[in-house]
C-alpha cells in the first residue's frame, strides 16, 4: 500500500533539472521517485542527528 504523499517545492539547479529529465527518459522512472530516493539517502546517512529510540548497545555504555 503506498503512502501518502506530501506536496513540498524544491529548488533544484538546472544542470540537476536537466540531469533528471536525462535519467527518466532512460528509465521511465519519475523524477519525484529519484528525488525521494535523495532525501532518503540524506537522512540514512545523517541518522544519528535526528531523535528516535536509544538502541540496546547505546543504553549500556553509560
Amino acid at each position: 500500500m503506498a503512502r501518502k504523499k506530501i506536496s513540498t517545492t524544491v529548488y533544484i539547479t538546472a544542470e540537476q533539472n536537466e540531469r533528471l529529465k536525462l535519467l527518466h527518459e532512460r528509465t521511465k522512472v519519475p523524477v519525484a521517485v529519484y528525488i525521494r530516493e535523495g532525501i532518503d539517502l540524506v537522512l540514512d546517512q545523517h541518522k544519528e542527528e535526528l531523535p528516535g529510540q536509544m538502541t540496546l548497545d547505546a543504553s549500556s555504555e553509560k
